[in-house]
């Protein structure tokens, strides 16, 4: 898919961009699940393969933009994963937030109506884009009961059922917050979650294929 010449994401925007290490030492949120999802990826030998070929191709990659917000899990997972993609393709990447830069995502909305995060756009060494990726993988769409299995209900009625009394707001507070324990702790050992790391891989390298 070309890119229109009219993008608010010129080469020179691209330029102002962070680094993924430095946007990591930012300041940001949730840098454990940044780095645990950094270091969780491993992108298999055939990957890795096709990343570097792709890369090689005279229309191929040559640097990436990532859109995305510290305090949303779809970014803790996968911006790490775009920014090891990039780095297996030797190629630049450059992050930006999402509500810093409204422009940005105008461009790259979901079903052309949401700002669905992370958002990974691929250029040519002309900075016209090759093609880009919202938000997930296909995979983790179908599974996503899995998640919603791991959290429970965390609606004040729900809460009250399973108490057997109306909850304070403590206990509504203490609730989601065993709920949130629950939900990284399922990150952190749940195959489900790996697999959407590395469907995300693929899902790119097909993009590029079709694109390059």
């Amino acid at each position: 898919m070309a890119q229109a010449t009219e993008s608010v994401i010129t080469r020179e925007r691209f330029a102002k961009g962070k680094t993924y290490q430095e946007y990591l030492e930012s300041g940001i949120r949730n840098r454990e699940q940044f780095d645990d999802n950094y270091s969780g990826l491993a992108i298999s030998d055939e990957q890795q393969a096709a990343l570097s070929e792709l890369a090689a191709r005279p229309n191929g990659p040559d640097h990436a933009v990532i859109i995305g917000e510290d305090w949303c899990p779809d970014v803790y997972r996968g911006m790490p994963v775009g920014a090891r993609i990039a780095e297996a393709m030797g190629i630049e990447a450059r992050i930006f937030e999402r509500d810093q830069n409204k422009d940005m995502i105008a461009e790259y909305l979901k079903d052309g109506e949401f700002e669905s995060i992370p958002v990974f756009i691929f250029y040519n060494a002309e900075h016209v884009e090759l093609g880009h990726f919202i938000e997930r993988p296909a995979v983790a769409n179908e599974q996503m009961g899995e998640l919603q299995s791991v959290l429970g209900d965390m609606r004040p009625e729900a809460i009250a059922q399973r108490l057997g009394h109306e909850p304070s707001e403590e206990e509504i507070q203490q609730a989601r917050a065993e709920g949130r324990e629950r939900y990284l702790e399922w990150q952190r050992t749940s195959e489900t979650w790996a697999n959407w790391r590395d469907a995300t891989v693929d899902e790119v390298i097909e993009l590029l294929r079709a694109a390059v």
